[in-house]
C-alpha cells in the first residue's frame, strides 16, 4: 500500500513538471503583444491601405451610380419627347409631362417632380445621341448639364461638356466659366463654325488640346484687387499672391515655374516676366504683363525669348515653347498684321475691373464677329465674303 502511494505521488510530481513544462513552451511560443505602440504601428500601414480601398471603391461606386442616373433622366427625356413631339401631341403635351411626373413622384421621389421633367426632355433634345451622353456622364453628374442646358449655341454647349469632362470641374467651376463666357473669350470662338467642330470632334476623340482652346481673351483679372492705375511690379506682385486663382483663370493644366526668369543673351541680362509650363500640351509659355497698349516690339521680345527658351530649356518631349503678351489694349488690325491670333505668339487684354455682363456680352460678341470676318478674308476670294450669324446667347 505504501509503495502504491508513492509511485501515485510521483507520477502526480511527473504530471505536474510535465504541464509546467509545456505551459512554458506555449508560454514562450506566444508572441508579447503587451506594447501597444508596437501593435499600432503594425496596424496603421494596413489602415491606411485598406482605407484608401474602402474610398476608391466608393468613389467607384458613386460614380457608377451617378453615370447610370444621367443615362435614366436621358432616356426618360427621350420616351417623353418621343410621346409629346414625335406623335404630334404638342397640345396637350404639357399636360401628359404633368401627369406621369406628379405619379412617379409619388412612386420615386422627387427627382421625377414636373420641373425635372421638362429638363430631362430638353436633355435628350440637346444631347440627342446616347454614346454622348454614356461618354460624358462617367464625369457629368446630373447637376452638370443642368447647368450646360440653359446655354443655346450648340458649338459652346459641347465647348463646356467636353472642357468639364477634360478638365473634371465642379459644378461651381463650370457654372463661373459659363457667366464668365469662357467659350466666348477663346480663341476658338473667333474662328468658323466648321473649324470649331472639327476642334471639339478631336477633343472628344483623343483628347487633343490645341492654343486655341487653351488662349482666350480678354482674361478677367478682377480677383486681384487693383485700382485704376498700377505699375507692372503692382500687377506682377497681385498675380503673385493671387496664383492659384490666377491659374485658374488661365486654366487647368497650366503650373507655375518662375517669375522674373532671368536669362542672358549677348552679355546682356533679360526678365521674363511669368515663366509657366502647359502639362497637356508639354510646352513652355512665356507670359509677358504689359500696360497700356499693344506696342509692335512687345513681339519681337517675347519671340527672342521663345528662341531662348527652345535652345537652352526644352526638354526631349516637349513642344515648341508658347508665348502670351497680356496687355490692357490690343486694337484688332495691329493684332491682325502682326500674326497673334495665331501662331506661337498671342495676344490678349486683361480686365482688372469688370465691365456690366451686358457691356461685356456685346464686346465679346463683336470681337468674334471680327475674328470670324478676318479669317473669312484670308481664305474666300474678294466679293464672295459672308459672314455666319452669331446669336447671343442666354437662358431660356
Amino acid at each position: 500500500m505504501a509503495d502504491r502511494a508513492d509511485r501515485a505521488d510521483k507520477l502526480d510530481e511527473q504530471e505536474q513538471a510535465s504541464g509546467n513544462e509545456s505551459g512554458d513552451k506555449l508560454v514562450s511560443s506566444a508572441p508579447d503583444v503587451t506594447d501597444l505602440t508596437d501593435v499600432a504601428a503594425v496596424a496603421a500601414p494596413i489602415i491606411a491601405d485598406l482605407s484608401q480601398l474602402i474610398q476608391a471603391a466608393r468613389a467607384r461606386v458613386a460614380t457608377t451610380a451617378n453615370a447610370e442616373l444621367t443615362l435614366l433622366y436621358w432616356h426618360v427625356g427621350k420616351r417623353l419627347r418621343t410621346e409629346t413631339l414625335g406623335e404630334r401631341r404638342a397640345a396637350y403635351g404639357r399636360q401628359i409631362v404633368e401627369h406621369v411626373a406628379a405619379n412617379l413622384t409619388v412612386r420615386f421621389g422627387k427627382g421625377f417632380e414636373r420641373t425635372n421633367m421638362f429638363r430631362m426632355i430638353r436633355f435628350a433634345e440637346r444631347f440627342p445621341e446616347e454614346q454622348i451622353v454614356a461618354t460624358l456622364s462617367p464625369q457629368l453628374g446630373w447637376s452638370h448639364f443642368v447647368a450646360i442646358l440653359v446655354i443655346k449655341d450648340d458649338l459652346a454647349r459641347k465647348f463646356y461638356a467636353e472642357m468639364c469632362r477634360l478638365e473634371r470641374w465642379p459644378v461651381r467651376i463650370l457654372r463661373d466659366k459659363i457667366n464668365g463666357m469662357l467659350y466666348e473669350r477663346t480663341a476658338l470662338s473667333k474662328k468658323p463654325e466648321e473649324t470649331i467642330r472639327q476642334e471639339l470632334s478631336a477633343l472628344t476623340g483623343a483628347d487633343s488640346l490645341t492654343p486655341d482652346l487653351v488662349f482666350r481673351d480678354p482674361y478677367l483679372l478682377d480677383f486681384l484687387g487693383l485700382a485704376d492705375t498700377f505699375s507692372e511690379k503692382q500687377l506682377e506682385d497681385a498675380i503673385l499672391r493671387e496664383i492659384e486663382r490666377f491659374l485658374l483663370e488661365m486654366g487647368r493644366y497650366f503650373t507655375f515655374v518662375a517669375r522674373k526668369r532671368r536669362i542672358v543673351i549677348d552679355g546682356e541680362d533679360h526678365e521674363i516676366d511669368l515663366l509657366l509650363y502647359h502639362r497637356a500640351l508639354r510646352r513652355l509659355v512665356v507670359v509677358e504683363l504689359k500696360i497700356g497698349k499693344l506696342q509692335a516690339a512687345h513681339k519681337g521680345q517675347t519671340e527672342l525669348y521663345l528662341r531662348w527658351l527652345d535652345k537652352h530649356e526644352r526638354l526631349d518631349g516637349e513642344e515648341e515653347p508658347l508665348g502670351l503678351i497680356l496687355c490692357t489694349e490690343a486694337g484688332p488690325e495691329q493684332v491682325a498684321l502682326l500674326s497673334l491670333d495665331s501662331g506661337s505668339i498671342r495676344v490678349a487684354e486683361y480686365l482688372t475691373i469688370l465691365p456690366p455682363k451686358d457691356v461685356l456680352e456685346r464686346e465679346l460678341f463683336e470681337a468674334i464677329r471680327r475674328g470670324r470676318e478676318q479669317v473669312a478674308r484670308r481664305t474666300l476670294p474678294e466679293g464672295e465674303l459672308e459672314i455666319e450669324g452669331i446669336e447671343e446667347d442666354g437662358g431660356d
